[in-house]
């Protein structure tokens, strides 16, 4: 009598990790709210605290297109191209130094460092992606990552972007952000997605049916549930 073969599990292997920058490697969600309330203070603590809201409910969508927005739809200005390159850069001013001092998600970089060793590892964000560059060589961590990259492109495309470049599959790749962009991003793209939860983010999600850590010390473990 032939005995029945065994059923064999297929074990999808995940190959890549996309990681959004604020709020997920470093805890600087609050810095960048912050820096939009000093920007737009002039114009009144009302209207600063309607662009603080909107930042927060469209985090990773660059600083460009917002101040172009909050400039036309809040104050009814339409700036030119050199006139949001100047703000822009007045908000970099505001930001960059306090990115690189303020705390690190905690178990971000421990994480970083060990999943380096296991997986191809890259920056999706909405900062520029010069300045992201710059944050990440001072900060001494570039060397865990293949590339970074960051605005003018967006999210959705980028992560298109890489998957072509890197030859990945959608099912290959774990997408984590604290954004209703990186969602959104992963979800275009047929990512998995975790979402690193947080204050500002938590009524923008309490809808969604995603994976949720609170930091990243156990990250490696929610990963590993993919791979299953």
């Amino acid at each position: 009598m032939a005995h029945p073969v065994p059923y064999l599990r297929i074990l999808m292997k995940i190959k890549a990790i996309f990681y959004d920058f604020d709020g997920v490697i470093k805890d600087s969600t609050d810095i960048k709210s912050a820096a939009f309330h000093s920007l737009y203070s002039p114009f009144g603590e009302n209207l600063a605290n309607k662009v603080v809201a909107h930042h927060q409910a469209h985090g990773g969508v660059s600083r460009f297109e917002k101040i172009k927005l909050y400039h036309a739809d809040f104050l009814n200005i339409h700036l030119t191209e050199n006139e949001i390159s100047d703000w822009a850069n007045r908000f970099a001013e505001l930001v960059f130094q306090k990115v690189i001092e303020c705390n690190y998600v905690a178990g971000a970089l421990e994480s970083i460092e060990l999943l380096s060793k296991k997986y191809s590892q890259f920056i999706v964000t909405g900062t520029p992606e010069t300045e992201i560059h710059q944050i990440l060589e001072k900060l001494g961590i570039w060397k865990h990552f293949k590339k970074a990259y960051g605005a003018p492109a967006t999210k959705t495309d980028i992560c298109k972007r890489i998957l072509k470049e890197e030859n990945l599959q959608p099912d290959e790749v774990v997408f984590i952000g604290d954004a209703t962009t990186d969602y959104n991003a992963a979800k275009d793209c047929g990512l998995h997605f975790v979402l690193r939860e947080h204050h500002e983010n938590l009524i923008y999600f309490k809808d969604k049916d995603v994976a949720r850590i609170k930091d990243l010390s156990k990250f490696e473990s929610v990963i590993n549930q993919f791979n299953s």
